[in-house]
């Protein structure tokens, strides 16, 4: 094998799940069609709360919070006022930032942990057998990997070589973005407004630059044709009432949105990730970080697959957690785009009525913050399991005893599970010392649970028999005293 894992494509997704598995010692290889594996251009920009958490959990979190705004409300159909804080999270914001920021942060991290990043790389085939995948590259190379993920985008070469479908319509065309400067900055750090034949969203991205999203229903353009300026500032202001004094743009272009999902995120062994696996509006913000969320999933379990202790069928766990929040991120970003696009007055006064209420009724505000931000995501969880388990962890506050971690997130950093137990449970871990961690919480009340590497609860129990928690550290974390 010249790797243990070959990641195709080193976007966000690619990107961390080369971080995550040099980390955990897994002999990793980046494949990137483009000439470089830095870009300094973006689509995504905003940046969510339980993403925000899992790069935390890297180390990366305030250096990224320093490149971007922090928004905590925004006015949505320039009447209804949305908080977006109620996420249960440190982080109760979304953060708007370049998705080349985001990138810079998880590449440093990844080549620094031993990841091996190739640009200039065009996949054009694959083929796997029962010990390993052959790639076959454009310049005529074969490289062999026990694993490969695609994290190739909309149009994966990998998924191509794969033979799987794509199914799915087509949302919308010629959706225009472009980064501009302001000459008057916007009320709310989130603008966003929609008549019946035109959107315009404006975010900033922190640094005196603003991401411009901006549709035209009585301009249909294929993605290839020419933007300007002043097409956008006219759609702004009649969008939203101001261009804002739109000017200086360092980038103008089209793409169209499709909704679109791959039936299966796993094919023996090899694996889809990001906009490989699914595609979707980009009202909400989801896509960067659902595909981020997908890496950190699938990561820990790759690693452990490799180093040998992985239980049954974890490997296939990955599918059965991530298609189905795939599924609502489309289903949920669709939902806003065409409720945002009502045509008739009728319907647009009735929307905001609503949206209006709803926003209003904490329990329904809550649930929707969950859903958009990631803080709300759970995984199907055994019947007569603890509530917390396929939630979640939230950032425990710990009992230090002179060490630097004083919080949960702080200790995921070492990539490995984490006990949350007193010390006279914590003894029995012992046996799984190399691929687990134990850290006392503060509230003396607090659960044993056991937190996952991607910082979801596996198991938990208020005053589990000392054979309970050992059959659940063998049954999560493998057998005792593997070797790694």
């Amino acid at each position: 094998m010249e790797a243990d894992v070959i990641v195709v494509g080193a976007g966000p997704v690619g990107l961390t799940l080369a971080g995550d598995l040099a980390a955990a010692g897994v002999r990793t290889t980046v494949l990137e069609r483009r000439d470089s594996t830095e870009s300094n251009l973006t689509r995504a920009f905003a940046v969510h709360a339980r993403t925000l958490e899992e790069l935390d959990a890297r180390g990366l979190a305030d250096e990224l919070i320093a490149t971007g705004a922090p928004a905590r409300h925004f006015q949505l159909f320039g009447s209804v006022r949305v908080d977006i804080g109620a996420t249960g999270s440190r982080y109760s914001y979304v953060l708007s930032t370049p998705q080349y920021n985001v990138e810079r942060l998880l590449r440093r991290r990844a080549v620094a942990a031993g990841a091996q990043l190739n640009a200039g790389v065009t996949v054009t085939g694959l083929h796997q057998d029962a010990d390993g995948v052959d790639v076959r590259t454009a310049d005529g190379t074969t490289v062999r990997a026990g694993y490969v993920v695609g994290t190739d985008g909309v149009r994966s070469a990998v998924r191509e070589a794969l033979g799987l479908p794509f199914p799915g319509i087509r949302v919308l065309d010629s959706i225009i973005l472009a980064d501009v400067r302001l000459d008057h900055l916007p009320e709310d750090t989130l603008t966003l407004n929609a008549t019946g034949d035109c959107f315009t969203f404006i975010a900033p991205y922190g640094d005196g630059w603003y991401r411009v999203f901006a549709w035209d229903r009585r301009n249909p353009q294929p993605d290839s044709a020419p933007v300007e300026i002043d097409e956008v500032r006219s759609i702004a202001r009649r969008a939203v009432g101001t261009d804002l004094g739109m000017r200086d743009p360092r980038f103008l272009s089209r793409f169209h949105s499709d909704e679109r999902q791959v039936p299966q995120y796993r094919v023996g062994r090899v694996f889809l990730a990001g906009d490989a696996a699914h595609v979707h509006s980009p009202a909400g913000g989801m896509g960067m970080n659902t595909g981020i969320q997908d890496a950190v999933n699938l990561g820990w379990k790759l690693a452990a697959a490799i180093h040998g202790w992985a239980p049954d069928r974890l490997l296939d766990s990955y599918h059965a957690e991530r298609h189905p929040v795939g599924r609502q991120v489309v289903r949920i970003s669709g939902t806003i785009m065409r409720t945002a696009l009502l045509r008739s007055r009728l319907q647009r006064a009735a929307r905001n009525t609503i949206a209006g209420t709803a926003t209003r009724i904490g329990p329904f505000a809550r649930r929707a913050t969950g859903v958009i931000s990631g803080t709300g995501i759970a995984y199907s969880a055994p019947r007569g399991a603890h509530p917390l388990v396929g939630h979640r962890a939230a950032d425990t506050l710990l009992v230090a005893y002179g060490q630097p971690a004083d919080r949960l997130y702080e200790v995921l950093r070492g990539g490995t599970f984490v006990l949350l137990a007193r010390n006279e449970v914590a003894t029995l871990a012992q046996p799984w010392a190399d691929r687990l961690q134990v850290a006392t919480p503060a509230d003396p009340h607090a659960p044993v649970t056991l937190v996952r590497p991607d910082g979801y609860v596996a198991w938990a129990a208020q005053d589990p028999e000392n054979d309970d928690l050992t059959r659940a550290l063998a049954a999560h974390c493998g057998p005792p005293n593997a070797k790694r």
